[in-house]
């Protein structure tokens, strides 16, 4: 191997977040027929699974400012995906929640990213399909690993 060449590792590494993030943009543009943005089908996942939150606990997790949060949140409440209630402790803050409406919106994300990816998964080989459960078992692996996991 050449002195300065990239580690199997890293040229591992690099294949695998290329390959991770190309299927994860192709699932969004699949699921993107629904009319949400990016931001606003992050904020179904997230209350999905968090339940009511504010906009600065959701601002965070998604990793935007709180304003661009706002931004967001105010369009999908007057669509009716969210609603707002005010926060039990703090005044001055409300938490959001999906609606029933949302709830339904989310679901049908779901559902279309689920139906492209098991259409995509059929259309393969037995032997990559093999493969490919055997690559989701690891993956998973790698993304529950700790930083205490590793040697």
């Amino acid at each position: 191997m050449p002195k300065n060449a990239p580690s199997p590792v890293d040229v591992a590494a690099s294949d695998l977040l290329t390959a991770c993030g190309l299927l994860v943009r192709r699932v969004r543009a699949e699921s993107n027929n629904l009319g949400l943005t990016w931001s606003q089908a992050a904020v179904l996942g997230r209350l999905e699974v968090s339940g009511p939150l504010s906009t600065a606990d959701l601002a965070r997790a998604e990793a935007v400012k709180p304003q661009s949060m706002g931004v967001t949140l105010a369009t999908m409440e007057q669509d009716g995906l969210v609603a707002r209630e005010p926060h039990p402790t703090d005044g001055r803050q409300f938490l959001y929640g999906l609606t029933e409406e949302g709830m339904e919106a989310r679901r049908r994300v779901k559902a279309a990213k689920h139906a492209w990816l098991a259409e995509a998964i059929s259309r393969l080989s037995p032997h990559d399909r093999d493969d490919l459960a055997v690559a989701a078992r690891v993956i998973r692996n790698l993304a529950e690993m700790s930083t205490q996991d590793t040697p």
